[in-house]
């Protein structure tokens, strides 16, 4: 089973302050991709003590530790996801901004056989679908 992201930052060796607990558990509970601004009103909102700053510093420093990946879709903030949730692809509703996580095996394979056609064995890859929704009638 996955390490929660604290215990992760603890056998990386980084110093968990409370706040920084705050916010690792603040990252671990989200089911959505929250940038610095969303983690800082759900973090602050557990620990008023907590500043943005803090809350920057902190989402640095958790990246730089291969704890989470930072994502960019275009609209101008970072967002947030952990780097060891399951693997699945992303697409962006340009409306709203909202995010909707998938897997879909024909996309998989087809990766896959790209990959194979083009003499690569695929290690890793990220898929991002921009659309907005289809009008209906």
């Amino acid at each position: 089973m996955q390490k929660t992201i604290i215990a992760r930052c603890e056998t990386k060796g980084l110093r968990m302050t409370g706040q920084r607990r705050v916010i690792a558990q603040v990252l671990q509970d989200s089911d959505d991709h929250p940038d610095v601004e969303e983690l800082y009103a759900r973090a602050s909102a557990m620990d008023a003590g907590i500043s943005i700053a803090t809350v920057y510093r902190t989402v640095k420093l958790f990246e730089e530790a291969g704890i989470l990946e930072r994502l960019e879709f275009g609209d101008g903030r970072a967002r947030y996801e952990d780097a060891e949730r399951e693997h699945h692809d992303h697409l962006i509703d340009m409306n709203t901004g909202e995010v909707i996580e998938f897997c879909d095996p024909d996309i998989e394979e087809l990766q896959e056989r790209i990959a194979r056609k083009l003499g690569y064995e695929l290690r890793g890859h990220k898929l991002e679908l921009y659309g907005v929704p289809a009008k209906k009638g």
